[in-house]
């Protein structure tokens, strides 16, 4: 079941990477900031769901007691 969960993940990743760069795109000016490639998306996403991902495991598992 593991191995699916990983495949089904693999297209949400590529468009929260794109969604991440759309958004920072537009929100980036307003602030100052700037745009970033796709590339850059990819990688602050990546970061973001290894961060995520150990607190929804142990909150998943902090639910069945």
């Amino acid at each position: 079941m593991g191995y699916f969960a990983i495949l089904a993940a693999i297209p949400g990743f590529f468009l929260s990477s794109l969604i991440l760069m759309l958004l920072w795109g537009v929100i980036a000016p307003n602030f100052g900031g700037e745009k970033i490639d796709y590339s850059m998306a990819m990688l602050i996403t990546i970061t973001l769901w290894l961060t995520v991902a150990p607190l929804a495991a142990a909150a998943k598992r902090g639910g069945r007691r």
